[in-house]
């Protein structure tokens, strides 16, 4: 006990440092962690507040799980977050990788940071404030896209009834929002690249291409991964404002923006199923798990140091 007294007192500059962070872990993620024995219980409203809800709520073990498979909306839901998740961290990768090395190889680096915050700005704009300029290009009566469309002859499309369309504008919508973010932690990371390595390949007769080939990348996978492992644990999580403001939660689009966030929300809203709703955010939790361990695993297989753990 006195040597973990003298360890803590040691290093309580760093601990101090620690301690904003921590707290709003235990605070925001630990605590509420009690909470999902909801998803065990037909939750009821009781007058002696939450904590006597919680416990005097009937246990109905795994019929909130059961409700939630046997419905249609279970494939749907589990369907479209997995894909559009795929699709926005592979692509998203290419693209984030892509820009980094664009603004690195800028001669002209103050303007490179003009296109760097121009990049970057999206990151910060609310998905309200997405969902309006979106609704100006794709409103059915004067949005922009129809009136072009009618200028050369053609007929009014009805945007947010249409189903096809919709997975190519969520995923471009999504990429164009965080590709900046994603370009400054790799800029960050070529930026630390012992120039060393460019000077011998340059003395060598490498041009810009095999640079970037064979020393650029191979240095930035380790990072690579290690951000797509993370990515993968939040793979059944998705980005609430995209899938529910951007679509203007249009009913006739369900089918392609339905995804488990916003079905959660939804069961919440709607129907007032507590229950179901706590059910489908633990099973987003428990598979996020499962892949952050299978995919830490692979890696581990195949290059043990870049493993996360």
């Amino acid at each position: 006990m006195q040597g973990i007294f003298k360890s803590l007192m040691k290093n309580k500059a760093f601990l101090l440092l620690v301690l904003p962070g921590a707290a709003w872990f235990i605070i925001f993620a630990y605590l509420p962690m009690f909470g999902t024995i909801i998803a065990f219980k037909d939750f009821r409203i009781h007058p002696g507040g939450f904590l006597e809800s919680v416990l005097k709520s009937e246990w109905v073990g795994f019929k909130n799980f059961e409700f939630l498979f046997s419905t249609s909306d279970a494939y749907i839901i589990t369907r479209n977050t997995i894909l559009y998740n795929l699709g926005l961290i592979f692509l998203g990768l290419v693209l984030a990788v892509t820009l980094a090395i664009i603004m690195n190889e800028l001669l002209n680096k103050r303007l490179a940071k003009i296109y760097q915050t121009a990049m970057f700005m999206p990151y910060f704009l609310s998905w309200v404030i997405i969902s309006y300029f979106v609704f100006s290009f794709l409103s059915v009566e004067k949005g922009v896209f129809n009136q072009i469309i009618t200028y050369f002859g053609g007929d009014p499309v009805s945007w947010y009834s249409e189903t096809g369309y919709w997975p190519y504008f969520l995923i471009l919508l999504g990429l164009w929002k965080g590709a900046g973010y994603g370009s400054v932690v790799y800029l960050a990371a070529i930026a630390g690249i012992d120039r060393s390595y460019y000077e011998a390949a340059m003395i060598d007769g490498a041009t810009k291409w095999k640079q970037i080939r064979y020393i650029t990348l191979p240095l930035l996978r380790p990072l690579m991964i290690i951000l797509t492992i993370l990515a993968i644990g939040g793979i059944f999580r998705s980005d609430f404002g995209l899938f529910y403001q951007v679509p203007r939660d249009s009913g006739a689009l369900y089918p392609v923006t339905n995804v488990i966030d916003t079905f959660v929300y939804r069961g919440l809203t709607i129907m007032g199923d507590t229950g179901m709703s706590t059910a489908t955010g633990l099973y987003q939790s428990v598979v996020g798990l499962i892949l952050v361990l299978l995919a830490n695993y692979a890696v581990r297989k195949i290059e043990k140091d870049y493993a996360v753990f």
